[in-house]
């Protein structure tokens, strides 16, 4: 959903060239003939209602800050949700004097760092710093991944410092001015750009397992871990040289405080806010304890290594198809419906017990899962009611969303426990799931009632005009 977007400078500089223009051609015409009441009406209008700002919808620079804010997502989230490999190794090889709820801090750390750190690039990114935060956290991201590398067996803090803080704070500052940016370029067409920056994230979560897996197996951590190190590090500097900006930072941005205070009035954001904390308690278990469950199910390595491939490779499908849906379906409509898939997959891994199962928990959950990522950005990005908002409306809601990515893991995990009971875990991520689908629901007859009350505005001033 998206609403008119305020005058920017570019419009009202169109705003003034049209009135002189209406105000020549009127002295002219004034020599000649008197113009019609319709003519003078239709130039009134045009001057009253300049055109939007114009966005190209593409071009070979947009497509390429498209394709490089695709492989930020590649390192970024790509890496987070492959943690799932990690926690599996930490738990079983590597770090076997920690719990497996102590060893998921490092992903759920890693992960609420991104979206935590959205509060502070999104402001930055408003204030023009695009540049400094995409190759800042492109640095910081490949010192912390190189220091990966030097972590010892047993020594939890030094994986949860490089890979769950350093790490996670890096892919922070990249995450959110990377998305952002293509607002720059799209306007009718931003939720396909969006949603294709978004599937960037699944396909590092599918190539990293597959390269992770048969490394970690064979050649031990070390050797795993640098070869990720310098396929990441390559990336990212290719990544960081494609995205442009094209749109001046605003002449005047809205403070933090004056921000909250607008958008707590919005009580439809609001809701999509709260919605997204909650449903986000329980959207991890799935991505970190997958491969885990797979394994202690009795699984044969060759399925329960990929069991988070295929998860991930659906998820790249379900990130992909939207942006063909989501301007005749509406992205409110679609994120709901792709939540509600995934709450009831949780409940449904209570039963994942045979291979079958596995793999038709990690299809649907995947496709899902992917639906609800790529449409989270287009849904906060629809808030705003001009580009000055954009940044600050992302930030806020992701920095919320945060919160649950941080405590879900740890939580799901203490509930497994050291004897592994598995329904506990899948129960409590499908309850707060479903929490979190139900405050979604309410934010969508909110937008609904919205839509009434201004087509019936709408109506009415119509009505009064021909009346007049």
């Amino acid at each position: 959903m998206s609403h008119s977007p305020e005058p920017t400078k570019d419009t009202k500089d169109v705003s003034n060239a049209v009135e002189k223009e209406t105000s020549s051609r009127a002295m002219s015409e004034t020599e000649g003939s008197t113009p019609s009441n319709n003519e003078v009406a239709a130039k009134q209008e045009t001057a009253a209602n300049p055109p939007p700002m114009d966005f190209p919808e593409g071009g070979l620079v947009g497509w390429a800050t498209v394709l490089g804010a695709f492989l930020v997502q590649f390192c970024g989230f790509g890496y987070s949700a492959s943690f799932g490999v990690y926690q599996a190794y930490y738990t079983t090889v590597y770090i076997t004097n920690e719990t497996a709820s102590t060893i998921s801090w490092i992903g759920g750390v890693n992960a609420s760092m991104s979206i935590f750190i959205g509060l502070i690039s999104g402001r930055l990114f408003d204030k023009g710093y695009f540049y400094h935060m995409v190759w800042g956290g492109a640095a910081l991201d490949i010192v912390c991944l190189w220091l990966l590398t030097l972590a010892k067996p047993d020594s939890f803090y030094q994986n949860f410092l490089a890979q769950g803080l350093g790490c996670g704070i890096a892919q922070g500052m990249m995450y959110l001015p990377c998305i952002a940016v293509v607002s720059h370029y799209f306007r009718q067409r931003r939720a396909l750009a969006m949603t294709i920056v978004a599937s960037g994230s699944s396909m590092g979560s599918i190539i990293q397992p597959i390269m992770l897996n048969n490394l970690l197996n064979t050649n031990g951590f070390k050797t795993a871990a640098v070869a990720n190190a310098a396929m990441l590090s390559g990336i990212l500097v290719i990544a960081c040289a494609l995205m442009r900006t094209r749109l001046p930072p605003p002449e005047r941005l809205m403070g933090f405080g004056e921000a909250v205070r607008k958008f707590m009035k919005d009580g439809a954001y609001v809701m999509g806010c709260l919605g997204l904390i909650i449903f986000s308690i329980g959207y991890y278990y799935p991505l970190f304890y997958i491969q885990l469950d797979a394994e202690k199910h009795g699984l044969s390595s060759h399925i329960n290594f990929y069991v988070l491939v295929i998860l991930n490779v659906f998820s790249f499908l379900g990130r992909l198809s939207p942006g063909f849906l989501a301007n005749k379906v509406g992205v409110p409509n679609l994120i709901t419906m792709g939540m509600f898939g995934c709450s009831v997959v949780m409940l449904g891994m209570i039963g994942a017990k045979s291979v079958g199962s596995f793999i038709v928990i990690a299809i649907l959950y995947g496709y899902c899962a992917g639906t609800f990522i790529s449409l989270a950005n287009p849904l906060l990005a629809g808030f705003a009611t001009d580009q000055m908002e954009v940044g600050a409306r992302m930030g806020i809601g992701f920095t919320l969303s945060g919160i649950g990515a941080l405590v879900g893991g740890s939580i799901e995990g203490a509930l497994l426990t050291s004897e592994y009971v598995w329904w506990k875990p899948a129960v409590f991520s499908g309850v707060f799931a479903l929490a979190g689908v139900a405050l979604m629901v309410i934010m969508l007859i909110m937008i609904y009632e919205r839509k009434k009350a201004k087509a019936r505005a709408s109506a009415a001033a119509a009505d009064a005009s021909e009346k007049a």
